[in-house]
C-alpha cells in the first residue's frame, strides 16, 4: 500500500510569506515533527514557475527541507528527508528532524504517478502569488 501526499500552500501571515505543508495520510508532517509553531518552506522555493521543484523525484536522491521549528533552523535545525525515485515508487526517507524527536517513519512510498500529478497540481495553482 503506497502513502498518501497532499501539497498545501498557507496564505502568507505578518511573519512568513506562503508557506507549505505537507500532508502525508491525513497527517500534518511538519506540525507533527516540529510542532504547530513551526513552519513550512515558502511556497517561491519549493513550487517555483519554472517547474524544477526540489521536490521532483528523479532517480538520483536529493534532500529537501520540509520545515523548521518556531526557533529557525539555524538554532535547532531542519526537517528534511531525501526524495527519490525507484521506477513506479518515490520514496522519503533518511529524515533529519530538528531535536532528534519524531514519531515519522522511516520511509515513505507513493505512487510515482500519483505524486507527479499532487505535485504539478501544486504547482499550477499559483493562487499565493497574487498581490505579492
Amino acid at each position: 500500500m503506497f502513502d498518501q501526499l497532499e501539497i498545501r500552500v498557507l496564505p502568507p501571515g505578518r511573519r512568513f510569506a506562503a508557506q507549505v505543508r505537507f500532508w502525508v495520510n491525513s497527517e500534518d508532517v511538519v506540525g507533527s515533527a516540529v510542532g504547530e509553531g513551526g513552519r513550512g518552506p515558502y511556497a517561491a522555493d519549493v513550487l517555483p514557475a519554472d517547474g524544477l521543484s526540489p521536490l521532483r523525484a528523479t532517480g538520483e536522491p536529493r534532500r529537501v527541507e520540509l520545515g523548521e521549528p518556531e526557533c529557525t533552523g539555524g538554532c535547532c535545525g531542519f526537517l528534511s528527508v531525501v526524495v527519490q525515485r525507484f521506477g513506479g515508487i518515490v520514496q522519503w526517507s533518511d529524515w533529519e528532524i530538528p531535536h532528534l524527536e519524531t514519531t515519522r517513519p522511516l520511509e515513505l512510498h507513493f505512487d510515482a504517478a500519483e505524486y507527479d500529478a499532487e505535485l504539478a497540481r501544486a504547482e499550477a495553482d499559483r493562487w499565493w502569488q497574487i498581490n505579492t
